[in-house]
């Protein structure tokens, strides 16, 4: 985002009258603390969001892999992207520039820098609204199988991003390197013909990424959840509708939470943009700890759908299982040559010859080791051992015989013989 700084809240490190918009993340200060705790607040924010993105894209992509990718599902993955290109490229510059007094990131780190930041995060937005959106869309209908192709999908993603690249780009005209009190700085250079455009895009810009999509993504919202609020006859449509209650809730926490992270830097934008001369500057620590709120929200959505989305919690322990589950069959296979390799010793001929062996011990020693083993994994107890035993020593007799008592002394006669 823009950084502005004024001579009248840097005077000793910046001796002019007039005040400069700073670009890029550049922003001198005499404070050491500030050029501390900003490049740290930053670097923490990145660690945990960078795990936490690459978590949630990573289960997306793998639910993407198993079956159709849904529009929903499409869109957070979009979010997910536009955070994590956020923490890689952006944060880190933002990071530099505040710890060092002077721009050395060169040219073109300068002039794309604001206007990359700004193109993710209006992508963001405009993609906040699509999900509110769908998210409407389901609520009414949550028993109804909506199928969108892919190309519907990639054509939604690809406008976001087409939107998103060009609401910014006056940024990218305007800002440049200059060398100004022999110091290299990274400043937002905007000619006298080109002042009253600036003024005006100063205005339109916080409307068209910021207002206008928070409040339609809050009217599609609020309409999603008086749809999750109607009752069904149904015990199917029942648990439906609260499946579409929890995404409802779970969408509009991610919405409300970039709304709120996101204001403050709207309100230093607003701030520098229409301040009148020598006129009260803003702080240079709230500028600071806006920007840091604003890269927060890359952080702070995944751990939203980490909470409040059981399906996400199912598909987390799913991709899980599905690494883990190739661990143990990588080590089975490193152990079945060893096992393999110790089977020769066992079947080596003993020293007395085989010929010496009867045959019918060695076709029955197989048999006998099985037996062996098998009585040893199934524990048979004496009472039904002998039961058995007793039926298969006694000799085979007619069991349609009518009269069998009649033959029970001859037959205990028999089995006495």
């Amino acid at each position: 985002m823009l950084a502005t700084a004024f001579a009248g809240s840097n005077s000793s490190t910046m001796n002019m009258s007039a005040h400069l918009h700073f670009a890029g993340g550049y922003l001198p200060s005499d404070s050491k603390d500030w050029r501390t705790i900003v490049p740290a607040l930053l670097v923490a924010v990145c660690l945990v969001g960078f795990l936490g993105n690459v978590c949630v894209m990573s289960v997306l992509l793998h639910s993407a892999w198993k079956g159709k990718p849904s529009m929903i599902h499409s869109l957070i993955l979009n979010l997910s992207l536009a955070d994590l290109s956020l923490l890689l490229f952006s944060a880190p510059v933002r990071a530099t520039a505040y710890f060092k007094s002077v721009w050395d990131l060169g040219w073109f780190v300068c002039k794309s820098s604001d206007w990359f930041i700004h193109t993710c995060m209006a992508a963001k937005s405009l993609t906040i609204v699509a999900v509110a959106k769908v998210c409407f869309m389901y609520a009414s209908d949550p028993a109804k199988q909506v199928s969108i192709h892919n190309c519907t999908i990639w054509s939604v993603l690809v406008a976001i991003w087409a939107v998103a690249s060009l609401l910014p780009l006056p940024e990218w005209f305007f800002s440049t390197t200059r060398l100004h009190a022999g110091v290299e700085m990274c400043l937002m250079d905007v000619p006298p013909v080109a002042e009253e455009f600036m003024a005006m895009f100063g205005k339109l810009y916080p409307l068209l990424a910021f207002c206008l999509p928070s409040l339609l993504a809050s009217f599609y919202f609020w309409r999603a959840y008086g749809q999750c609020k109607k009752r069904g006859t149904k015990t199917q449509n029942l648990r439906n509708q609260m499946r579409s209650k929890q995404l409802t809730v779970m969408l509009l926490s991610i919405a409300v939470t970039s709304a709120v992270l996101w204001l403050p830097e709207w309100v230093a934008w607003l701030w520098i943009w229409h301040m009148k001369a020598g006129g009260p500057a803003p702080p240079q620590g709230f500028i600071a700890l806006s920007q840091v709120l604003m890269f927060s929200i890359s952080s702070a959505n995944p751990l939203i759908f980490l909470v409040m989305s059981e399906e996400f919690k199912e598909d987390l322990k799913g991709l899980w299982k599905w690494i883990t589950k190739k661990q143990p069959t990588a080590s089975e296979s490193q152990k079945t040559p060893a096992g393999d390799s110790e089977v020769p010793p066992d079947n080596d001929p003993s020293p007395e010859s085989p010929t010496s062996i009867p045959e019918k011990e060695k076709t029955g020693s197989p048999s006998s080791g099985l037996e062996r083993s098998e009585k040893a994994q199934i524990p048979i107890l004496p009472d039904v051992e002998q039961f058995w035993h007793e039926r298969d020593t006694v000799p085979c007799v007619q069991d349609n015989d009518p009269i069998p008592w009649e033959h029970e002394d001859q037959e205990t006669g028999d089995c006495d013989k």
